[in-house]
């Protein structure tokens, strides 16, 4: 009759990366080193250069500026202190956020949305929307609506934070 092993079972989740490593305990030991010195680096310096917005954060730095109605994003700046540009992006961010708090169904916004918002003319929203995905600030979704781009949400709360920082 042949030796009966023990099995030993080691599961290792790590951020979204889950692994299981089961076998004799030398050979589980050996794996879970590889994994610890192999996979966890790379996802260190991935989520190094990973851009990702901070929720909570962004809608702290927001307010004042953006708010979220039941008619949809809201700007609370005076338009006449704003670029059409400006006020573009900061329509789109208060689509962003509402879609990530749930209430909405999705981040992109009509071009007629923002037209009526901006309160100009569908070539003047058109030209300034236009500018805005060729400068990768703006992103033309399939069915032809518009969202901000990761990018862009996080140069608008950096910028958010410096006027706040002057302010204060």
């Amino acid at each position: 009759m042949g030796e009966v092993k023990d099995v030993i079972t080691v599961r290792v989740k790590y951020g979204d990366l889950e692994q299981t490593f089961a076998g004799s305990v030398n050979d589980v030991w050996v794996s879970v080193n590889k994994f610890f010195s192999e996979v966890i680096p790379v996802f260190d310096v991935a989520r190094k250069v990973t851009l990702t917005v901070d929720l909570a954060e962004l809608i702290d730095d927001a307010k004042g500026v953006v708010a979220i109605a039941p008619e949809g994003p809201e700007v609370l700046v005076p338009k006449e202190k704003l670029t059409d540009s400006e006020a573009l992006q900061f329509y789109l961010l208060g689509a962003y956020i509402a879609y990530r708090l749930g209430k909405r169904s999705t981040d992109a916004m009509t071009k007629e949305e923002l037209q009526a918002k901006l309160g100009k003319t569908s070539k003047i929203t058109g030209t300034r929307l236009g500018e805005l995905v060729k400068e990768g600030s703006v992103a033309k979704t399939e069915d032809g609506n518009y969202r901000i781009t990761t990018v862009a949400v996080k140069r608008l709360q950096d910028e958010l934070k410096a006027i706040k920082t002057e302010i204060w």
